[in-house]
């Protein structure tokens, strides 16, 4: 894939869109939002009734005088529109008036989308927690009945569907709507002060950061063969970790946070990235995941993010984000998401003796935080829209996986400006099929070749 003879320029003009998304709410006319409904109550739909989910709406009907109440539930499995609905009934019991989803409003299917969102009035909030393929299909639905939406993180997996993205996100904010991407980590109020230390110059210049993601198989990112009995699109998109079309696979869907947070307390998005990967003991599992990623991350002023990601049983276990400074260094994430507990140090060991600074503990759920924060931007009219960054993090972290997967260094626009499209007719996919990728006649899906596949993932 041959670089741009303008890369400097088409990077400029689309961190350029990307900030004119988010602008231009600070300007728009108030059109909607909650406080101008008749009713008291901002009513939630949630589309995709996966754990993720579940979770997202918890954690909505958990805001603090947020007046929040479940209304409508949409999934292409019954059995997820079951387990979620049975799930928030238990942890709502003693409030049940939260959930509110008779049936009547729990709808099954490829347009069961709508059905929920139409369910709902102008100002109300829509989950989308579908996998990325369906995220632009369903914005726009959100953004046509007047909804505001949280979505699940990451927003896309190649160059058309970001710029996709990008012009919805402006559409949204000339409605007023407000938009919020579940890159939770930017809420949590310690990696929040971390970052406000880290460019008040309490660790120096960032020269490096390293972020590490290693454990066993998780969700669906490990597949053995489709059961004969079920429609090919529909074991995809319930396997949908183990699919570069329906997730990114599991670099996009799980290393997403940690190459966001990085790049958060750099304050910049990488430039280009090499990477190394590869796929080891596969027995009978036919994914399209490496088991091993390595990526060098470069920024314009020629630092570094390492970021190594491992899905494997039986080896060492690591999650954790780590900054270095020409003064000092810093943690972002210790063990996972949360806490956080960060720490500022005067060398780079990161012992005991070098503690500079600590957050307390304990402290605030950041899945519970970025839902405060968003549902506060709704009640108060607040201009507020996360989709822009959201698809500069996405862009980003897609970028470390094809270039892993091709075998080339591969510039940021070189990734925006891909033509390659997981699946472009996503919008118009049935459980009939056909499905964005097919498997051969052993049952299994093409995977990344790198050096043999250079301009796009796999064949």
């Amino acid at each position: 894939m041959s670089e741009p003879i303008d890369s400097k320029e088409n990077r400029r003009n689309f961190i350029k869109v990307a900030g004119t998304a988010s602008a231009l709410a600070a300007f728009a006319v108030p059109t909607v939002h909650a406080e101008e409904k008749d009713i008291d109550t901002i009513q939630v739909a949630l589309i995709g009734c996966g754990g993720r989910g579940t979770g997202a709406a918890a954690d909505c009907l958990r805001v603090p005088n947020g007046r929040t109440k479940l209304v409508a539930l949409a999934d292409v499995f019954q059995h997820r529109l079951d387990g979620s609905r049975d799930t928030l009934d238990r942890i709502f019991e003693s409030n049940k008036e939260k959930v509110d989803v008779p049936q009547e409003r729990q709808f099954v299917g490829f347009e069961a989308y709508k059905n929920a969102m139409d369910a709902l009035n102008p100002g109300d909030v829509v989950i989308l927690a579908t996998p990325l393929a369906f995220r632009w299909v369903h914005y726009t639905y959100a953004i046509d009945k007047g909804l505001n939406v949280f979505m699940e993180k990451p927003v896309i997996a190649d160059g058309p569907s970001a710029k996709r993205m990008l012009e919805l996100a402006a559409k949204a904010d000339t409605k007023n709507l407000k938009s919020a991407v579940g890159l939770m980590v930017r809420h949590c109020r310690g990696r929040q002060e971390l970052h406000k230390r880290i460019q008040d110059g309490e660790i120096g210049d960032i020269v490096m950061m390293r972020a590490y993601r290693m454990h066993g198989p998780v969700a669906s990112a490990f597949s053995t063969r489709k059961p004969e009995d079920k429609p090919e699109v529909l074991f995809q998109i319930e396997r949908f970790h183990s699919f570069l079309w329906a997730s990114g696979g599991c670099f996009s869907d799980f290393y997403i946070h940690q190459i966001d947070e990085t790049s958060w307390m750099k304050n910049s998005w990488p430039v280009k990235a090499q990477a190394l990967g590869g796929r080891h003991y596969r027995e009978d599992f036919i994914d399209q995941n490496f088991d091993t990623y390595a990526v060098e991350y470069t920024y314009d002023d020629g630092s570094k993010l390492f970021f190594d990601g491992r899905t494997m049983t039986g080896c060492r276990n690591d999650m954790s984000s780590v900054v270095h400074g020409s003064k000092g260094s810093a943690i972002v994430s210790t063990s996972g998401h949360t806490p956080g507990k960060v720490r500022t140090f005067s060398g780079q060991n990161q012992n005991r003796r070098e503690v500079t600074w600590a957050w307390p503990q304990p402290e605030e759920n950041p899945y519970q935080l970025e839902w405060n924060d968003f549902i506060d931007a709704i009640v108060n009219d607040k201009p507020y829209n996360e989709v822009p960054r959201g698809v500069e993090a996405s862009l980003v972290t897609s970028m470390g996986r094809m270039a892993a997967h091709t075998g080339q260094e591969i510039t940021y626009e070189q990734m925006l400006n891909c033509e390659h499209e997981f699946a472009p007719n996503v919008d118009k996919l049935t459980d009939n099929g056909p499905a964005p990728v097919m498997p051969d006649e052993n049952g299994r899906y093409p995977v990344p070749m790198p050096g043999k596949n250079r301009d796009r993932e796999y064949g």
